[in-house]
C-alpha cells in the first residue's frame, strides 16, 4: 500500500481506522511477518488468500509439538482501545471471547454471562436489551438509570480508576479529544460517547442518536456519574450529527463547571 500526501510537521499523532476486507487473510500474512522478524522461515507466500483447507484438524497437535507461543497484552488494554475510540469491531470480538471463556464456540452463549455480571452489578435486566457488543443492533437498549447504575458500581470497586482512565476524556485523547480543548472542564470529564445514525429515506434525511455517560471530577479524587442521551434527533447530514455529538461534550463541560463550583453528591476513590 502506498500513502501520499503532505501533513504539517506538528501535526502530532493521527489514528484512523481502515476495514480489513479479508479478516483470514490478514491474520496469517501478518503472522508469516511476524515470524520472518523472529528468523522463522515460512515456504508459503505471505500475501494472498488464507487456505484454511489445509490447515491441519483440530486436536491433530501435540503439546510437544509447539516450538513458540504468543502472549497477548492484559485484558484491559483491549478494553481501552475499545473504549478510547469506539473500536465497535472489539466490542463484538469481546462478546465472542465471553462465550469461549465460559466454554463455548457460539458467541450468543456470551449474553447469559452478561446477564449474571449485571446481576452481581446491581443493574436491573429488565432495563438492558443487547444483542451485540457495540449498541448497533435495533434490540439494543440500555436505560439511563441501568448506565448510571453501572457507572456507579464501578465506582465503588478496585478497579476504578483503571476503568475511567480507559474513557475517552474530554479536550485530551479518545473520541473526545477534539472538543472542549481550552474549556475549565478539560482532563476532568471521562466518558464514553456512543452514535447511533440511520438513513431516513422518505424525508432524506438522518434519524440520529446519541449518548454520553461517565464521570465529572468536580476535585480531585471526588466524581460524579451523569448520562446524557439525545434519541431520534432529525439530522439533514453528518456535519448535523457532529454538532449533536458536540453538544453533548459541551453539556458534559457545563456540568462539571457548575458541579465543581456548587459541591453536591459525588464519589471518591
Amino acid at each position: 500500500m502506498v500513502v501520499s500526501g503532505n501533513i504539517a510537521a506538528d501535526a502530532g499523532k493521527q489514528l484512523r481506522v481502515a476495514a480489513v476486507d479479508d479478516p483470514a487473510a490478514f491474520a496469517r500474512t501478518a503472522l508469516i511477518e511476524a515470524l520472518g522478524r523472529t528468523d522463522v522461515s515460512v515456504s508459503a507466500s505471505p500475501t494472498g488468500p488464507n487456505p484454511s483447507s489445509k490447515l491441519p484438524k483440530k486436536g491433530s497437535y501435540k503439546p510437544d509439538d509447539r516450538v513458540a507461543a504468543y502472549v497477548s497484552p492484559p485484558f484491559s488494554q483491549y478494553a481501552k482501545l475499545i473504549l478510547k475510540v469506539s473500536h465497535n469491531y472489539g466490542a463484538n470480538l469481546n462478546v465472542c471471547l465471553m462465550a469461549v471463556k465460559a466454554g463455548s464456540t457460539d458467541c450468543n452463549d456470551a449474553f447469559p454471562v452478561m446477564q449474571k455480571f449485571f446481576e452481581k452489578a446491581g443493574v436491573d435486566v429488565d432495563q438492558v436489551a443487547l444483542a451485540d457488543g457495540r449498541g448497533g443492533n435495533p434490540t439494543d437498549r440500555f436505560t439511563p438509570e441501568a448506565a448510571t447504575d453501572m457507572l456507579s458500581y464501578w465506582l465503588r470497586q478496585p478497579q476504578a480508576k483503571t476503568f475511567r482512565e480507559m474513557l475517552p476524556e474530554l479536550g485530551v485523547n479518545g473520541g473526545l479529544a477534539e472538543t472542549c480543548k481550552n474549556c475549565s472542564a478539560k482532563g476532568k470529564v471521562f466518558a464514553k460517547p456512543g452514535t447511533v445514525s440511520l438513513p431516513d429515506y422518505v424525508n432524506g434525511s438522518l434519524v440520529d442518536n446519541e449518548s454520553l455517560g461517565g464521570y465529572l471530577e468536580t476535585k480531585p479524587g471526588h466524581f460524579h456519574v451523569f448520562y446524557l442521551v439525545v434519541n431520534g434527533a432529525s439530522a439533514e447530514n453528518i456535519d448535523e450529527v457532529l454538532k449533536v455529538f458536540n453538544d453533548l461534550s459541551d453539556i458534559s463541560a457545563i456540568l462539571q463547571e457548575d458541579a465543581s463550583n456548587h459541591g453536591g453528591a459525588s464519589h471518591s476513590n
